[in-house]
């Protein structure tokens, strides 16, 4: 028997359509990535055992301090913290909070990104015994954020504190290339984030089955 040939012409319609499909996806999700985005606090949340602030935007360290000082939490972890930055500078943002604050601060300087904010802030959380937390990012890196966290932290329980840039024009981000290329950027990294960790699952089970087959030897057969 002799193999179809597929023609020039429809190998191009064919790869045409699928980037049209795939295209079409991209723009729907980005569109529900927009409108996921918080564009008001939500003051109503309940206390948690910890507030974690990701370093790495305006308004995040002060308003994780702010909820630390209405005892919205107990403890303060700042994750990705530049090298030589010490409890007594994180204070000195908000002028007038108790010194004996202090204590209450905690501060990770291993994270370069989402990732190791995850990583990191997980690994203080175990070694506080603590099983609640209030996320302070940007609204606009609260979805992704919250993905990596469940991921790194299944067993806690997690309350996002969206913090709301300046700069950021989220009501009418259409109008901004500025917003919108920040949005489309923080989607991309969403999907990529999500792949990785749909892979790392399979690839998990994929691990386990021969163990789980090898540790369930077949029953064995009776004469009769």
């Amino acid at each position: 028997m002799f193999r179809r040939l597929v023609s020039p012409q429809r190998r191009l319609r064919r790869s045409g359509l699928a980037a049209l499909v795939i295209a079409i996806a991209w723009i729907g999700g980005f569109f529900w990535y927009a409108a996921g985005i918080s564009l008001r606090p939500d003051d109503a949340t309940p206390e948690t055992d910890a507030i974690i602030v990701l370093t790495g935007g305006s308004r995040r360290v002060e308003t994780g301090l702010q909820l630390l000082a209405e005892r919205r939490a107990a403890l303060l972890f700042v994750s990705g913290v530049n090298r030589g930055v010490e409890r007594a500078d994180i204070l000195r943002i908000m002028p007038g909070l108790p010194a004996e604050m202090v204590d209450r601060i905690a501060l990770g300087y291993g994270a370069t990104d989402t990732v190791g904010n995850s990583i990191e802030s997980a690994h203080w959380m175990r070694q506080q015994g603590l099983r609640s937390l209030r996320l302070v990012t940007a609204n606009f890196h609260m979805r992704r954020s919250l993905l990596e966290f469940r991921h790194a932290l299944p067993e806690a329980e997690l309350v996002p504190h969206p913090v709301f840039p300046e700069n950021f024009k989220g009501d009418d981000w259409w109008r901004y290339p500025g917003s919108a290329a920040l949005i489309a950027s923080e989607y991309c990294k969403y999907l990529a984030a999500l792949l990785r960790q749909s892979l790392s699952e399979l690839f998990s089970k994929r691990r386990q089955a021969p163990a789980l087959l090898g540790a369930n030897p077949a029953p064995t057969r009776l004469m009769t």
